[in-house]
């Protein structure tokens, strides 16, 4: 493995920020174990030299199937893990009143018990000196859309976990920090413009103007802009920086 080679993870890897940060981390000659549910999306990132796992981050044997598939990356390059993106995320979109207790156990193990468990696990596995960025959301700071309650609540408790992990690791220099993305073109996205405008009996196109009038800059971002900041967070010019929620959209949200 060569100097600059790195060895990452990137969960949520079949679509949206996920695939384009395993994209760009391949693009840069890095090796990546790209994981998800769906598997078909994650065929171009395979035919790009990464390597794939479908796993159900929600199960404990979906998450022991990650470390696993690592532990073989790890053997096959002869070096410790590097890096950890947890980008594996779940929503939830129904009236408040309406969200059930299945619904908050499964997105919570999807987008808490995941981030968690693999940044305890993955950790172990990590070089003194590695990173590890998770996904938090404006939501987690403010009301914009109260149908994603339950989607909200979850990245409010992955901005502690990425702070009891930073504070965890730091003697071994390993960074642990979360990005909260603001309005980014995925198809999660274009599912929340669907579900809640239809909910509300609005035009798509209405909703999409209002959210956007939320933010500064008056526009969304692509998914490999974001792509960057993560691939900036992981690299050695982000070493003196843990424990941070890192926003980035376009000035929605300024503290």
């Amino acid at each position: 493995m060569g100097p600059e080679r790195r060895i990452a993870v990137v969960t949520g890897a079949a679509s949206g920020i996920g695939h384009a940060t395993a994209a760009l981390l391949l693009a840069r000659g890095h090796a990546v174990l790209a994981t998800d549910l769906v598997a078909a999306g994650l065929a171009p990132l395979a035919a790009a030299g990464a390597r794939t796992l479908a796993a159900d981050l929600a199960t404990d044997a979906g998450r022991a199937a990650v470390v696993a598939a690592a532990d073989a990356l790890i053997a096959a390059e002869g070096a410790p893990l590097d890096w950890l993106v947890n980008a594996a995320g779940l929503i939830v979109l129904k009236p408040i009143g309406e969200v059930t207790g299945d619904d908050l156990r499964h997105v919570f193990d999807v987008n808490v018990g995941s981030a968690f468990v693999l940044t305890q696990r993955l950790g172990e596995r990590m070089r003194d000196g590695g990173a590890i960025v998770s996904f938090s959301s404006p939501s987690a700071k403010f009301v914009a859309t109260p149908e994603a309650a339950a989607y909200a609540l979850t990245k409010a408790a992955v901005s502690q976990v990425t702070r009891s992990f930073a504070k965890a690791y730091a003697p071994r220099g390993i960074r642990v920090n979360a990005l909260s993305p603001g309005i980014t073109d995925t198809p999660m996205q274009a599912r929340v413009l669907r579900e809640v405008s239809a909910r509300r009996g609005i035009p798509e196109e209405q909703l999409a103007a209002e959210r956007l009038a939320s933010v500064p800059m008056g526009r969304s971002a692509p998914p490999e802009e974001i792509a960057g900041v993560v691939a900036w967070l992981l690299s050695d010019e982000a070493a003196y920086m843990t424990g941070q929620v890192v926003n980035v959209d376009g000035g929605m949200v300024m503290w």
